[in-house]
Protein backbone atom coordinates (compact mmCIF):
# COMPACT_ATOMS: atom_id res chain seq x y z
CA UNK A 1 0.00 0.00 0.00
CA UNK A 2 1.62 3.61 -1.09
CA UNK A 3 2.19 5.94 1.60
CA UNK A 4 4.16 9.14 1.84
CA UNK A 5 7.40 7.79 2.98
CA UNK A 6 10.68 9.37 1.87
CA UNK A 7 8.98 11.97 0.29
CA UNK A 8 10.87 14.77 2.25
CA UNK A 9 13.95 12.95 1.27
CA UNK A 10 12.84 12.55 -2.52
CA UNK A 11 12.28 16.22 -2.43
CA UNK A 12 15.58 17.43 -1.36
CA UNK A 13 17.30 15.36 -3.86
CA UNK A 14 15.29 16.41 -6.32
CA UNK A 15 15.17 19.99 -5.39
CA UNK A 16 18.91 20.45 -5.41
CA UNK A 17 19.08 19.90 -9.25
CA UNK A 18 16.90 22.55 -9.80
CA UNK A 19 18.91 25.03 -7.49
CA UNK A 20 22.35 24.32 -9.39
CA UNK A 21 23.90 27.66 -11.04
CA UNK A 22 21.91 29.34 -13.69
CA UNK A 23 24.66 30.28 -15.79
CA UNK A 24 27.27 28.00 -17.53
CA UNK A 25 30.15 28.11 -19.17
CA UNK A 26 31.32 25.88 -22.57
CA UNK A 27 33.47 22.53 -22.16
CA UNK A 28 35.60 22.38 -25.07
CA UNK A 29 34.07 23.29 -27.86
CA UNK A 30 30.61 22.39 -27.05
CA UNK A 31 27.99 24.97 -27.82
CA UNK A 32 25.91 26.38 -24.50
CA UNK A 33 22.16 26.33 -25.09
CA UNK A 34 19.72 28.05 -23.40
CA UNK A 35 16.37 27.25 -21.85
CA UNK A 36 13.74 29.51 -20.29
CA UNK A 37 11.21 28.74 -18.14
CA UNK A 38 7.99 30.35 -17.20
CA UNK A 39 6.17 28.81 -13.91
CA UNK A 40 2.80 29.40 -13.40
CA UNK A 41 3.84 28.11 -9.58
CA UNK A 42 5.91 29.91 -6.29
CA UNK A 43 9.69 29.33 -5.80
CA UNK A 44 9.19 28.26 -2.08
CA UNK A 45 6.58 25.89 -3.02
CA UNK A 46 7.92 22.30 -2.15
CA UNK A 47 5.64 20.61 -4.70
CA UNK A 48 6.76 23.05 -7.81
CA UNK A 49 10.29 22.50 -6.86
CA UNK A 50 9.74 18.41 -7.79
CA UNK A 51 7.98 19.43 -11.10
CA UNK A 52 10.86 21.61 -11.79
CA UNK A 53 13.64 19.01 -10.37
CA UNK A 54 11.64 16.12 -12.52
CA UNK A 55 12.07 18.62 -15.75
CA UNK A 56 16.06 19.33 -14.83
CA UNK A 57 16.78 15.88 -14.27
CA UNK A 58 15.09 14.22 -17.11
CA UNK A 59 17.67 17.02 -19.51
CA UNK A 60 20.26 15.58 -17.72
CA UNK A 61 19.77 12.14 -18.83
CA UNK A 62 19.39 13.36 -22.12
CA UNK A 63 22.85 14.99 -21.58
CA UNK A 64 22.30 18.66 -20.87
CA UNK A 65 23.67 19.71 -17.63
CA UNK A 66 23.67 23.31 -16.07
CA UNK A 67 27.34 23.93 -15.83
CA UNK A 68 28.63 22.46 -18.78
CA UNK A 69 26.09 23.08 -21.75
CA UNK A 70 23.26 24.40 -21.15
CA UNK A 71 22.01 27.76 -19.04
CA UNK A 72 17.78 27.45 -17.68
CA UNK A 73 16.49 30.90 -16.93
CA UNK A 74 13.92 30.33 -14.17
CA UNK A 75 10.92 32.33 -13.55
CA UNK A 76 8.33 32.16 -11.19
CA UNK A 77 5.24 33.70 -11.87
CA UNK A 78 2.66 32.36 -9.06
CA UNK A 79 -0.42 33.40 -9.93
CA UNK A 80 0.78 37.40 -10.31
CA UNK A 81 -0.51 37.97 -14.27
CA UNK A 82 2.25 41.39 -14.63
CA UNK A 83 4.69 39.74 -13.35
CA UNK A 84 3.90 37.05 -15.94
CA UNK A 85 3.73 39.46 -18.60
CA UNK A 86 7.15 41.14 -17.63
CA UNK A 87 8.89 37.96 -17.49
CA UNK A 88 7.53 36.44 -20.61
CA UNK A 89 9.07 39.47 -22.23
CA UNK A 90 12.37 39.39 -19.81
CA UNK A 91 12.80 35.71 -21.48
CA UNK A 92 12.04 36.27 -24.91
CA UNK A 93 14.61 38.92 -24.69
CA UNK A 94 17.39 36.35 -23.49
CA UNK A 95 17.03 34.72 -27.04
CA UNK A 96 16.58 31.46 -25.32
CA UNK A 97 16.33 28.24 -27.95
CA UNK A 98 13.37 26.77 -26.22
CA UNK A 99 10.91 27.93 -23.65
CA UNK A 100 8.87 25.54 -21.39
CA UNK A 101 5.77 27.02 -19.71
CA UNK A 102 3.32 25.96 -17.23
CA UNK A 103 -0.26 26.75 -17.58
CA UNK A 104 -2.67 28.68 -20.11
CA UNK A 105 -2.11 31.92 -18.97
CA UNK A 106 2.09 32.08 -19.04
CA UNK A 107 1.94 30.36 -22.31
CA UNK A 108 -0.57 33.28 -23.61
CA UNK A 109 1.46 35.86 -22.64
CA UNK A 110 4.52 34.52 -23.94
CA UNK A 111 2.70 33.68 -27.42
CA UNK A 112 1.92 37.31 -27.38
CA UNK A 113 5.74 38.11 -27.23
CA UNK A 114 6.86 35.99 -29.87
CA UNK A 115 5.89 33.96 -32.73
CA UNK A 116 9.11 32.42 -33.61
CA UNK A 117 10.66 31.11 -30.10
CA UNK A 118 9.92 27.27 -30.07
CA UNK A 119 7.82 27.13 -26.99
CA UNK A 120 7.18 23.58 -25.01
CA UNK A 121 3.42 23.81 -22.68
CA UNK A 122 2.09 21.33 -20.36
CA UNK A 123 -0.92 21.77 -17.81
CA UNK A 124 -2.57 23.22 -20.60
CA UNK A 125 -6.52 22.48 -21.26
CA UNK A 126 -7.61 22.39 -24.26
CA UNK A 127 -4.96 24.17 -26.65
CA UNK A 128 -6.69 23.97 -29.61
CA UNK A 129 -9.81 26.02 -28.25
CA UNK A 130 -7.50 28.42 -26.99
CA UNK A 131 -6.04 29.37 -29.97
CA UNK A 132 -2.34 27.87 -29.16
CA UNK A 133 -1.99 25.05 -31.44
CA UNK A 134 -4.10 24.62 -34.76
CA UNK A 135 -4.09 20.93 -34.09
CA UNK A 136 -3.32 18.20 -31.80
CA UNK A 137 -1.67 16.46 -34.44
CA UNK A 138 -0.30 19.42 -36.40
CA UNK A 139 0.30 21.81 -33.69
CA UNK A 140 1.62 24.30 -36.50
CA UNK A 141 3.81 27.03 -35.88
CA UNK A 142 6.49 27.43 -32.62
CA UNK A 143 4.17 26.24 -30.08
CA UNK A 144 3.55 22.63 -28.92
CA UNK A 145 3.49 20.22 -25.49
CA UNK A 146 1.48 18.23 -22.87
CA UNK A 147 -2.30 18.98 -22.18
CA UNK A 148 -3.42 18.63 -18.25
CA UNK A 149 -6.20 15.90 -19.77
CA UNK A 150 -9.28 16.41 -21.38
CA UNK A 151 -13.30 18.26 -20.55
CA UNK A 152 -14.42 14.67 -19.02
CA UNK A 153 -12.26 14.74 -16.62
CA UNK A 154 -14.80 16.62 -14.24
CA UNK A 155 -17.19 13.05 -14.34
CA UNK A 156 -13.89 11.20 -12.97
CA UNK A 157 -13.27 13.66 -10.00
CA UNK A 158 -17.05 12.95 -9.28
CA UNK A 159 -16.73 9.67 -9.71
CA UNK A 160 -14.12 9.53 -6.94
CA UNK A 161 -15.82 12.05 -4.74
CA UNK A 162 -18.86 9.53 -4.33
CA UNK A 163 -16.41 6.60 -3.99
CA UNK A 164 -14.94 8.85 -0.45
CA UNK A 165 -18.39 10.20 0.38
CA UNK A 166 -21.19 7.61 -0.85
CA UNK A 167 -23.53 10.33 1.08
CA UNK A 168 -23.11 13.15 -1.56
CA UNK A 169 -26.07 13.69 -3.50
CA UNK A 170 -25.25 17.67 -4.52
CA UNK A 171 -22.06 18.80 -5.53
CA UNK A 172 -20.56 22.87 -5.85
CA UNK A 173 -18.44 22.80 -8.41
CA UNK A 174 -15.52 25.50 -7.38
CA UNK A 175 -15.00 27.22 -11.12
CA UNK A 176 -13.94 31.00 -12.87
CA UNK A 177 -16.38 31.57 -15.53
CA UNK A 178 -13.72 33.84 -17.16
CA UNK A 179 -11.81 30.45 -17.14
CA UNK A 180 -12.71 29.32 -20.90
CA UNK A 181 -11.24 25.14 -20.24
CA UNK A 182 -13.10 25.30 -16.53
CA UNK A 183 -16.44 26.40 -18.08
CA UNK A 184 -15.86 23.79 -20.25
CA UNK A 185 -15.15 20.48 -17.24
CA UNK A 186 -18.53 22.05 -16.09
CA UNK A 187 -20.80 22.08 -19.53
CA UNK A 188 -19.79 18.34 -19.70
CA UNK A 189 -19.88 17.47 -15.87
CA UNK A 190 -23.23 18.59 -15.56
CA UNK A 191 -24.66 16.98 -19.00
CA UNK A 192 -23.65 13.97 -18.56
CA UNK A 193 -21.56 12.78 -15.20
CA UNK A 194 -23.64 14.06 -13.00
CA UNK A 195 -27.32 12.51 -13.93
CA UNK A 196 -25.21 9.45 -14.15
CA UNK A 197 -24.29 9.71 -10.54
CA UNK A 198 -27.82 10.72 -9.68
CA UNK A 199 -26.03 14.07 -8.32
CA UNK A 200 -27.27 17.85 -8.46
CA UNK A 201 -24.33 20.04 -9.56
CA UNK A 202 -23.91 23.97 -8.72
CA UNK A 203 -21.13 26.10 -10.50
CA UNK A 204 -19.96 28.20 -7.72
CA UNK A 205 -18.38 31.02 -9.73
CA UNK A 206 -15.36 32.74 -7.78
CA UNK A 207 -13.38 35.75 -8.64
CA UNK A 208 -11.10 35.92 -5.62
CA UNK A 209 -11.28 34.98 -1.34
CA UNK A 210 -14.55 36.62 -0.62
CA UNK A 211 -16.75 34.82 -3.40
CA UNK A 212 -15.21 31.24 -1.93
CA UNK A 213 -16.23 32.45 1.48
CA UNK A 214 -19.36 33.22 0.93
CA UNK A 215 -19.64 30.62 -1.83
CA UNK A 216 -18.81 27.50 0.10
CA UNK A 217 -20.91 29.24 3.17
CA UNK A 218 -24.13 29.01 1.62
CA UNK A 219 -23.68 25.96 -0.19
CA UNK A 220 -23.05 24.08 3.33
CA UNK A 221 -26.18 25.29 4.66
CA UNK A 222 -27.77 21.89 3.55
CA UNK A 223 -26.57 18.20 4.10
CA UNK A 224 -25.34 15.69 1.81
CA UNK A 225 -23.18 18.28 0.17
CA UNK A 226 -19.54 18.00 -1.28
CA UNK A 227 -16.89 20.13 -3.59
CA UNK A 228 -15.15 19.65 -7.08
CA UNK A 229 -12.32 22.10 -7.11
CA UNK A 230 -11.35 22.75 -10.63
CA UNK A 231 -8.31 23.51 -12.09
CA UNK A 232 -6.94 27.50 -12.05
CA UNK A 233 -4.67 30.48 -10.50
CA UNK A 234 -7.93 31.37 -8.45
CA UNK A 235 -8.58 28.46 -6.96
CA UNK A 236 -4.48 27.21 -6.59
CA UNK A 237 -4.11 30.64 -5.30
CA UNK A 238 -6.49 30.51 -2.40
CA UNK A 239 -6.33 25.99 -1.79
CA UNK A 240 -5.28 27.11 1.91
CA UNK A 241 -8.62 28.82 1.91
CA UNK A 242 -10.69 26.59 -0.23
CA UNK A 243 -9.25 23.40 2.43
CA UNK A 244 -10.14 25.50 5.39
CA UNK A 245 -13.56 26.31 4.45
CA UNK A 246 -14.00 22.38 3.49
CA UNK A 247 -13.08 21.15 7.27
CA UNK A 248 -14.92 24.33 9.00
CA UNK A 249 -17.95 22.73 6.87
CA UNK A 250 -17.46 18.83 7.04
CA UNK A 251 -17.85 18.98 2.99
CA UNK A 252 -16.20 16.05 1.55
CA UNK A 253 -13.81 17.94 -1.68
CA UNK A 254 -11.54 16.46 -4.20
CA UNK A 255 -9.11 18.86 -5.82
CA UNK A 256 -6.88 18.40 -8.93
CA UNK A 257 -3.70 18.09 -7.79
CA UNK A 258 -1.43 16.28 -5.10
CA UNK A 259 -0.42 19.58 -3.79
CA UNK A 260 -4.00 20.36 -2.81
CA UNK A 261 -3.59 17.32 -0.12
CA UNK A 262 -0.24 17.62 1.33
CA UNK A 263 -2.06 20.68 2.30
CA UNK A 264 -4.85 18.86 4.37
CA UNK A 265 -7.35 18.77 1.48
CA UNK A 266 -9.24 15.26 1.20
CA UNK A 267 -8.63 13.65 -2.02
CA UNK A 268 -7.01 14.63 -5.27
CA UNK A 269 -7.17 13.02 -8.92
CA UNK A 270 -5.57 14.62 -11.79
CA UNK A 271 -2.34 14.27 -13.86
CA UNK A 272 0.93 13.48 -12.58
CA UNK A 273 2.64 16.83 -13.06
CA UNK A 274 6.34 15.60 -12.33
CA UNK A 275 5.56 12.93 -15.03
CA UNK A 276 4.23 15.87 -17.59
CA UNK A 277 7.43 18.02 -16.90
CA UNK A 278 9.54 14.95 -17.51
CA UNK A 279 7.51 14.10 -20.92
CA UNK A 280 8.43 18.56 -21.38
CA UNK A 281 12.10 17.76 -20.83
CA UNK A 282 11.86 15.05 -23.72
CA UNK A 283 10.30 17.48 -26.19
CA UNK A 284 12.79 20.36 -25.19
CA UNK A 285 15.68 17.72 -25.75
CA UNK A 286 14.11 17.07 -29.53
CA UNK A 287 14.45 20.82 -30.37
CA UNK A 288 17.66 21.45 -29.10
CA UNK A 289 18.42 18.62 -31.51
CA UNK A 290 16.42 20.02 -34.65
CA UNK A 291 13.29 19.09 -33.98
CA UNK A 292 10.43 21.92 -34.88
CA UNK A 293 7.80 22.50 -32.57
CA UNK A 294 5.35 21.84 -35.19
CA UNK A 295 6.14 18.45 -36.16
CA UNK A 296 5.68 17.49 -32.59
CA UNK A 297 2.25 16.23 -31.80
CA UNK A 298 0.53 17.65 -28.95
CA UNK A 299 0.12 14.73 -25.91
CA UNK A 300 -2.84 14.11 -23.52
CA UNK A 301 -1.45 12.94 -19.88
CA UNK A 302 -0.46 9.47 -19.88
CA UNK A 303 -0.28 9.03 -16.16
CA UNK A 304 -3.05 10.45 -13.54
CA UNK A 305 -2.59 9.90 -9.95
CA UNK A 306 -5.33 9.78 -6.90
CA UNK A 307 -4.02 10.46 -3.90
CA UNK A 308 -5.67 10.70 -0.53
CA UNK A 309 -4.91 11.91 2.66
CA UNK A 310 -6.10 9.45 5.65
CA UNK A 311 -5.80 12.04 8.22
CA UNK A 312 -8.46 14.52 6.76
CA UNK A 313 -10.81 11.50 6.25
CA UNK A 314 -10.69 10.66 9.65
CA UNK A 315 -11.46 14.03 10.96
CA UNK A 316 -14.33 14.14 8.82
CA UNK A 317 -15.40 10.66 9.64
CA UNK A 318 -15.04 8.71 6.63
CA UNK A 319 -14.36 5.52 6.43
CA UNK A 320 -12.09 5.12 2.91
CA UNK A 321 -12.73 1.87 1.07
CA UNK A 322 -10.15 -0.87 0.86
CA UNK A 323 -10.72 -1.19 -2.59
CA UNK A 324 -10.07 2.82 -2.81
CA UNK A 325 -7.47 2.85 -0.94
CA UNK A 326 -5.31 -0.22 -3.41
CA UNK A 327 -6.26 2.23 -5.84
CA UNK A 328 -4.39 5.62 -4.70
CA UNK A 329 -1.44 6.28 -5.98
CA UNK A 330 0.12 7.96 -2.42
CA UNK A 331 -1.32 8.05 0.93
CA UNK A 332 -0.99 10.47 3.36
CA UNK A 333 -0.59 10.04 6.94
Amino acid sequence: MPVDIGRRELIAALSSAAAWPLTARAQGSERVRRVGMLLAGYESDPDWQLVVAAFVQSLAKLGWTEGANLVLDHRWGGGDRERFRRDAAELIGLHPDVIWATASLPLLLLKRETRTTPIVFSQVYDPVGSGFVASLARPEANITGFTQGEFSMGGKMLEVLREVAPQVSRVAVILNPDQPPQVAIWHTLEATAAPSFGVRVTAADVQGAADIEDAIGDFAHEPNGGLIVLPGPINTAHRELIIGLAARHHLPAVYPFRYFVADGGLVSYGSDRAEQSRQAAGYVDRILKGAKPSDLPVQHPTKFELVINLQTAKALGFDVSPTLLNRADELIE
